[in-house]
């Protein structure tokens, strides 16, 4: 027990690939091909979470649940990102099409970028990295497949920078761990040994 044990993500960054995508091979290793920073976000706003889904079994002799067991499993992880790039709205919102169009005219317009959403049934699935660091001691959570499966809600404020809300969930398979970590650096192990 000591403050060496406390963690300070001061380093964060998430990377997002195509669904297969070869994982790295640890925590500080250089990221494979295939993987791309999202961009910078907000600094208060990468979350993780669990949600865990419960049944109960009640008997009439006591007050308190004689037996439960989880039915349901699920995780997510949340970003608000500050870079607008045609990576991070596809990402947003779980796909979509990017086309690059060239207007007609004398003297020609210039090309601009088109962006259609996914339609229903057309989401993608991706896989994901969150990197953390705090001086030597690194982590890094990968995904291999998760989903943004929530809407998209923005504001336009004149005074403050729009961000694109990135919620991702994760999903689950007949093989592997819906999601692992990876952890280099000095982390004190857990004794179950009690001390005489």
């Amino acid at each position: 027990m000591g403050a060496e044990n406390v963690f300070v993500p001061q380093i964060a960054r998430i990377w997002l690939a195509p669904v297969g995508t070869t994982a790295p091979d640890g925590p500080t290793v250089t990221m494979p091909t295939g993987w791309y920073d999202i961009g910078l976000f907000t600094p208060d706003s990468l979350n993780w979470s669990t949600d865990p889904q419960f049944e109960e079994a009640r008997a009439h002799q006591s007050n308190y649940p004689v037996r439960r067991w989880q039915t349901e499993d699920a995780a997510t992880l949340e970003v608000d990102l500050l870079e607008w790039t045609l990576n991070s709205f596809r990402a947003v919102y779980g796909g979509g099409t990017i086309d690059e169009v060239t207007p007609s005219g004398d003297p020609a317009p210039p090309s601009y970028f088109r962006f259609t959403p996914p339609t229903i049934g057309s989401r993608t699935e991706v896989a994901a990295c969150m990197e953390l660091g705090d001086g030597p001691r690194r982590m890094r959570r990968m995904i291999p497949r998760c989903e943004q499966a929530e809407g998209v809600e923005q504001s336009f404020e004149r005074t403050a920078a729009s961000t694109l809300p990135l919620r991702l969930s994760v999903l689950g398979g007949d093989i592997g761990a819906p999601y692992y970590d990876m952890i280099a650096g000095s982390w004190t192990a857990f004794d179950p040994t009690p001390t005489p």
